[in-house]
């Protein structure tokens, strides 16, 4: 039996003999089974039969139970072959029996559960042998126990099915055993036959020598049958071209995928020597051969050599080649914004996915407010910016802060040191104790290695960059580390310029805004609203202002210095100091433009004369004047653009004010035009960088505004409501110059609140005008003015009198602060000194000065105006 035939025959035969075995076991055992549930149903169908039967009540409540019972219970034991039936009194006397000397004795058995109202079927060993008995309690109408019923089986008497069956299974098994004989006999004898006669010994060695053939060289084998059908293919064949190792299937060749020249090759059927063709990224030198020599069966074997030994070299040149490509399209991509975070998010989108899975950059939090970095160690560190393949990664969320444990890659970066975790899943990694619970959710979801590199720039350390890898099988080693070295290096550069530029742009913001106005002044000859927007990127010299000026007339002002930056701002604020300056004289719009063109000039030559300063290039300005007594505006403009005037029809127009030269031009006058403006008029004052683009050209702009104030509703026509309409309309998504808006609407002082008197160059005259004066002031409540009026009016009146020629006029306004006004036709302005003891004249002007809260001059086209405010009690 030392045969493969001979051991397969034992095999068999030991298998069918415990099957024979285990098949005889289980009917035994079935057969028991089937014997005990036989006879307990059998005994307990008979016990409950007779229990319940009609007359059993009866009988054994009457004074003779016995000679009723026993007739009855050995009429039922023969007709359904029970050994016994027995019946029993409520105490488990027996009044019935086959053996009648048993009768009157004590039941055998556990009786107390059916005393108790419980069927019992128990199982025990008798006289009579092995047996299965049923106790089942007698109830009477009151549902009392009165007595129990007994009926038992021997095991013997009950016959199984199953025990029938043992023959047959033995006969199965004989025939099985036969069958299996003949069967291994002409198995032997047919693997004799294709074995050509060889032993175990013999097909173990030639199996051993052709396994290694196919399996341990590094040539590809395919034997192909005639059919076109691949029979085999060794490890090395499959995985040159790229199949499945150990498949049992037969594909055709044509169904393999293959190059459609090396298809042809090999589905051909004629031999081939060292032919090149191209599988994939190899190439395979590719030689055929037919087997049906020597009486072979027709097909082909093929074998394949791999002849990319040298792509190992230019694979690593290749993955240098992508590594520089990376850097030199991520250095075009990296810094494109002056903006901190927008820096921080181009790296994550740069290195993502081409470089790394996911990418994170985490900052300095003072570089986030736009302060410089702290000195020393960084001990605050933000999400800046955070982007990989997939969503919904437990990473830090951008704007979380970021714990600093010691020891791990982020504590480690922040001393100047590049951090390269090969594999993260370890549970030793020092990644890990970042943050446990979050770290097992990442390792979870696939991240499995992580370079962490700082971001320097200037020797000052902005913070830390993160690179993972979860999709990409393969970890990050040392060439990755220094191109994520490279992709920091050079966002730490950008982000330190982004950071200058914010810090510098912050610093002019703040020098602008400080130059522009706080607030709007409290005045009642307009409803003033404006809106100042700064260019995205620099500041620039747009500015505006509204100046109250004596006699409740109010100034507006709109201008813009050509250029952006902290020199623009600078200027501005010159300029707009200028012309608060200028304004205190109370001239005519023309002559405080001539005044601040020669301030200009004087600022440039100023500028020129200094080494590194820098001229300016250009500035307008738009100046204007309205009295809400005359409802008169005056205005004059240096190079500005016209203002827009929307009346309170809803006419909108473009008043031709003369343009005249920017500011710097000396010599060359500018000219006011007075407008006559109803009460409730929209004066609207802007800068050019509202109307302007590049795109379309100013006429297109103006007219776009022209839309955008008559478009807006008459009910809803306010400064604040029709700012917030031009901006809406016309101002672009991403402005590029500072834009610049002042929306006032007119005023008109009430007749009641002015009173005017023409006076006589009369000394005799002043005290009539006072009495008047007086009577006004009584009128508007004032009486507590009137004393320090009559005395300011008659110094006034007197030296118009003395000093200056007619015609004379008084004027009263009572505003937010009572006006005394006394004009003449001299241009000549009187002047407070202090009089010397022997002087007769010269203390009138610093008794007018004393008694008012303050008083001036202003000149008009036929002479001048002297005027004193007082405040109201």
């Amino acid at each position: 039996m030392r045969s493969v035939a001979g051991q397969v025959f034992i095999l068999q035969v030991v298998i069918i003999l415990i099957l024979v075995v285990a098949a005889g076991i289980d009917i035994f055992v079935q057969a028991q089974q089937d014997t005990t549930t036989e006879a307990r149903n059998r005994s307990l169908a008979v016990a409950q039969t007779f229990a319940n039967s009609p007359g059993i009540v009866a009988a054994i409540e009457s004074p003779h139970p016995t000679a009723l019972l026993q007739p009855r219970a050995e009429a039922t034991r023969k007709a359904t072959g029970v050994d016994f039936v027995v019946v029993t009194d409520d105490h488990g006397i027996r009044y019935t029996h086959p053996i009648p000397n048993r009768i009157g004795k004590k039941f055998v058995g556990d009786i107390g559960p059916a005393l108790a109202g419980q069927v019992v079927t128990e199982t025990i060993k008798g006289t009579i042998g092995p047996l299965v008995q049923a106790i089942v309690p007698v109830f009477d109408a009151r549902h009392k126990v009165v007595g129990a019923v007994s009926a038992g089986i021997t095991l013997q008497k009950i016959s199984s099915a199953s025990q029938h069956r043992l023959p047959v299974v033995l006969g199965a098994g004989a025939l099985a055993l036969g069958l299996s004989t003949a069967g291994t006999w002409l198995v032997v004898r047919r693997l004799r036959r294709q074995t050509h006669g060889l032993g175990p010994a013999e097909m173990t060695r030639m199996y051993e020598h052709h396994d290694a053939v196919l399996h341990a060289v590094r040539e590809g084998v395919l034997i192909i049958g005639d059919d076109g059908r691949v029979l085999l293919a060794n490890d090395e064949a499959c995985r040159l071209l790229d199949l499945p190792i150990g498949a049992h299937e037969t594909p055709l060749v044509t169904s393999l995928g293959l190059d459609h020249r090396l298809t042809d090759l090999l589905a051909s059927g004629r031999p081939v020597t060292d032919e090149v063709v191209g599988a994939g990224d190899r190439l395979i030198v590719v030689n055929v051969r037919t087997t049906d020599r020597n009486g072979g069966p027709p097909g082909v074997v093929a074998t394949l050599r791999d002849s990319t030994e040298l792509r190992a070299l230019t694979g690593k040149a290749d993955q240098a080649r992508k590594r520089l490509k990376l850097l030199y399209e991520a250095s075009g991509a990296i810094g494109t914004t002056l903006d901190v975070t927008r820096t921080a998010e181009e790296l994550t989108e740069a290195a993502v996915p081409r470089f790394a899975d996911f990418a994170s950059v985490d900052l300095a939090e003072p570089l986030l407010r736009g302060d410089e970095p702290e000195g020393g160690r960084v001990l605050h560190l933000r999400r800046a910016a955070l982007h990989g393949v997939r969503p919904g990664m437990p990473f830090f969320q951008v704007g979380a802060s970021i714990p600093l444990t010691s020891g791990t890659p982020h504590a480690r970066a922040l001393d100047g040191r590049s951090v390269l975790e090969a594999d993260v899943s370890d549970p030793a990694s020092d990644w890990r104790r970042t943050d446990p619970a979050r770290t097992e959710r990442l390792v979870a979801q696939g991240i499995h290695s992580l370079i962490t590199v700082p971001l320097l720039a200037r020797g000052v350390l902005l913070g830390v960059a993160h690179f993972y890898r979860a999709e990409k099988p393969e970890p990050f080693d040392t060439d990755d580390l220094w191109v994520a070295e490279e992709l920091g290096a050079r966002t730490a550069v950008s982000i330190d310029n982004a950071r200058r530029f914010a810090r510098e742009h912050r610093m002019a913001v703040t020098l602008q805004h400080s130059l522009l106005p706080g607030g709007l002044p409290e005045q009642s000859a307009l409803d003033v609203a404006y809106r100042y927007l700064p260019a995205q990127a620099g500041v620039g010299g747009d500015w505006f202002d509204v100046i109250p000026l004596p006699g409740a007339r109010v100034a507006l002002v709109v201008g813009d210095v050509v250029g952006h930056g902290l020199h623009a701002a600078a200027t501005m604020g010159r300029l707009r100091t200028a012309v608060h300056n200028f304004s205190t004289l109370d001239l005519p719009p023309d002559e405080l433009l001539g005044h601040l063109d020669v301030l200009v000039n004087q600022i440039d030559q100023d500028s020129s004369a200094a080494d590194g300063e820098t001229a300016i290039t250009g500035a307008t300005c738009l100046y204007a004047i309205y009295d809400p007594v005359s409802r008169r505006c005056s205005m004059a403009r240096a190079g500005h653009l016209p203002p827009a005037l929307v009346r309170p029809d809803g006419a909108v127009e473009f008043p031709d004010v003369p343009a005249g030269p920017p500011l710097g031009l000396v010599g060359v006058p500018y000219e006011t035009v007075e407008l006559d403006l109803p009460e409730g008029s929209l004066l609207v004052l802007y800068t050019d960088g509202l109307v302007e683009d590049r795109s379309w050209d100013i006429d297109v702009g103006l007219d776009r505004l022209r839309a955008a104030l008559s478009q807006q509703p008459v009910r809803t026509r306010t400064p604040e409501a029709t700012c917030q309409a031009v901006l809406d309309a016309l101002l672009p998504d991403h402005p590029t110059d500072d834009v610049a808006l002042l929306v006032a609407r007119t005023r008109a002082l009430p007749s009641d609140q002015v009173a005017t008197w023409d006076v006589p160059a009369d000394p005799a005259a002043v005290g009539r005008v006072r009495a008047d004066v007086a009577e006004r002031l009584a009128d508007w409540g004032l009486d507590v003015l009137a004393f320090t009026t009559e005395l300011i009016i008659s110094e006034l009146i007197t030296n118009a009198i003395r000093y200056a020629t007619g015609p004379i006029r008084v004027r009263l306004l009572r505003d937010r602060a009572l006006v005394c006004e006394v004009a003449d036709g001299s241009s000549t302005s009187p002047h407070l000194r202090y009089a010397a003891a022997t002087d007769e004249g010269g203390r009138g002007l610093f008794l007018v000065a004393q008694l008012s809260e303050r008083w001036g001059t202003r000149y008009t086209a036929d002479g001048k105006v002297i005027w004193a405010e007082q405040l109201l009690p």
